[in-house]
């Protein structure tokens, strides 16, 4: 199939399997391109905005802010990436373009020119790597928990990536319940919302993408990082970097010192800090999330 298609699927529909975790007001799309049938869940009118989820979560981590972004009159686009949710593809394979490549089809396929985008952790990955090579595509950027491309590496913040070694040797049926823990988050998840962030594990298609995902992706991207391979290109779309203040080791006085002077590596780039939320942000902290992702996209219109 080289022509993309979109079909609208009902959220009760047998197709999910597992079935989606609840969430009011959503309508599912299956968004088909060469390889990929991406599961997309979408809200409201207007300007677009696309909202890139992190690991170990899917399109449901948005819950909470996709219906307060809505309402300030956008159209929310949140979907699966490769590898996670509901979403297949033909090739197993995962290489360190990936989520771009599945970017720039899903913008083409749903006639989108250009999106304000907000991303975590590894939803930024994809979101930079679209602002960095299709400039033009991202009107806006919001990116949580993950420092600038273009910052200096340090040891001091080698305990920002103590999650990496369990999923690059991710073993098939292992939980990864332990990824939200107290260190990542500020505020425990109930039973029922760690269920519903892990049930797609339960497909052996997403399973056995953990490990392709961290070796083909998040690897490659530490290397790049570590030899200043974004420090030597500028980031045109204006971009805000929000972390939680119980996010180690990525405290506000580090960040801004690893940063230094952001006008060599970006046009426009500012820092926002949330007080009690950690890693999992959005979890913590939603409503600060979606007022500081309306106040980048509206200033930047």
């Amino acid at each position: 199939m080289d022509t993309p298609t979109i079909r609208e699927v009902a959220a009760e529909s047998s197709t999910w399997s597992p079935p989606l975790p609840p969430a009011s007001g959503f309508e599912h799309i299956v968004v088909e391109t060469p390889g990929l049938r991406m599961h997309v869940a979408v809200l409201g009118e207007g300007e677009p905005v696309v909202l890139l989820h992190g690991f170990p979560a899917h399109w449901w981590q948005w819950r909470e802010i996709a219906p307060v972004i809505a309402n300030a009159g956008y159209r929310v686009y949140c979907p699966d990436l490769r590898g996670t949710g509901w979403t297949t593809a033909d090739d197993p394979r995962i290489d360190p373009e990936s989520h771009l490549r599945d970017l720039v089809a899903l913008l083409d396929a749903l006639g989108i020119r250009r999106a304000d985008i907000l991303a975590h952790d590894l939803g930024a990955i994809g979101a930079n790597q679209l602002a960095y090579a299709h400039p033009k595509r991202v009107r806006s950027l919001v990116q949580l928990s993950v420092p600038p491309f273009f910052m200096r590496m340090s040891p001091k913040v080698a305990s920002g990536f103590r999650h990496m070694p369990r999923l690059i040797w991710h073993r098939r049926g292992r939980s990864l319940a332990g990824l939200f823990d107290p260190g990542h988050i500020a505020h425990p998840l109930s039973a029922e919302t760690m269920e519903a962030y892990l049930a797609p594990l339960s497909r052996p298609e997403v399973d056995e993408a953990v490990r392709r995902i961290f070796r083909g992706i998040a690897v490659p991207l530490s290397g790049r990082l570590a030899r200043g391979y974004y420090a030597r290109q500028r980031l045109h779309p204006p971009d805000l970097t929000v972390f939680g203040r119980l996010d180690h080791p990525w405290d506000e006085e580090r960040i801004r010192r690893l940063s230094g002077d952001v006008t060599p590596y970006a046009d426009r780039y500012e820092f926002a800090f949330v007080d009690d939320a950690a890693h999992f942000i959005t979890d913590d902290a939603p409503d600060e999330v979606a007022a500081l992702a309306l106040d980048w996209f509206g200033a930047n219109r």
